[in-house]
């Protein structure tokens, strides 16, 4: 199980205000034109992550409790890049060009303001972990629209950081240190990069080769990556994907899910369809490799 809250919720904490609006999605009124608006931004020791966000917390709370064990909750982030493009574009865009040009004309204040960014990321994940998440998953968006040098520089040590901070403080507070997931969408070129962190699982879009992956990520597990729109397809079809799917990434170190989120107009049925595929196609698998085992 997963909760899903806004990613923007961070920004909120942070001070600007995030409007949900209708046929449009979530929109800042008052972005980050430039670099002198920052002061808009609470000061780090003004934001109380368990204070200002607690209804996550409570909510993680209560569907741990009401779930019973009977699986896992998950909870998530944004990641600084990608919550950094909402604050200064002001809204969901094709081109992200606003938060890109900080990049390259303030790049000071474009690490300055991810840094901080970060540093409330590390707390909110923390306190999820607190209020009763078992896993944790980040989701950099928009890492893709960056280039090679522009994500080695403004996104990737900052998706490290977290990994690595927000292990070291659980483990300082007595908690077990629990799986985090890096879903860097479209960075399929950094695999290797990511892989070299403290993250324990790597999520894949729909464009990666289940085996070229592989290849880059060592020991690290995978997670992905049927095209969604599959789940428009007739019940068949999604079959055979989804099999097809599970038969490239094999069942040790892999968790089957979607290259990407569902869109509205998708049928719940559908990704039924899709489920029970994927665990019927790992049953068959995992005992062809018993029976091979047994030598039978």
């Amino acid at each position: 199980a997963i909760i899903f809250s806004d990613i923007l919720v961070i920004p909120q904490a942070m001070g600007l205000e995030v409007k949900m609006v209708k046929g449009k999605g979530p929109v800042l009124p008052r972005p980050l034109k430039d670099p002198t608006h920052m002061i808009r931004l609470r000061k780090l020791e003004e934001i109380d992550v368990k204070k200002d966000l607690g209804y996550v917390m409570q909510a993680i709370t209560l569907t741990r409790h009401r779930l019973k064990g009977k699986v896992p909750i998950i909870g998530f982030s944004g990641a600084p890049w990608t919550l950094m493009a909402y604050m200064v574009q002001g809204e969901g865009a094709k081109s992200y060009y606003k938060a890109k040009t900080w990049l390259y004309k303030y790049p000071d204040k474009a690490h300055e303001l991810m840094e901080m960014t970060a540093t409330v990321i590390i707390e909110y994940l923390v306190a999820q972990v607190e209020a009763g998440a078992q896993m944790l998953e980040v989701f950099d968006s928009w890492a893709g629209d960056l280039t090679q040098e522009a994500f080695a520089e403004f996104s990737l040590p900052y998706l490290k950081k977290i990994a690595t901070k927000v292990k070291a403080k659980l483990r300082e507070r007595k908690m077990e240190a629990v799986p985090m997931t890096i879903f860097a969408r479209g960075a399929d070129w950094a695999l290797k990069e990511l892989a070299d962190s403290d993250y324990d699982v790597l999520s894949l879009n729909w464009t990666v080769k289940p085996s070229a992956a592989r290849k880059q990520v060592g020991s690290k597990s995978l997670q992905g990556n049927l095209e969604p729109a599959v789940l428009f397809a007739d019940e068949a079809r999604i079959r055979r994907e989804a099999g097809k799917m599970v038969k490239e990434f094999g069942t040790h170190g892999y968790i089957a899910n979607l290259g990407h989120g569902m869109l509205p107009t998708m049928k719940p049925d559908a990704l039924g369809i899709f489920v029970d595929e994927v665990h019927k196609c790992s049953e068959s698998m995992g005992k062809g490799k018993k029976r091979k085992k047994n030598g039978s």
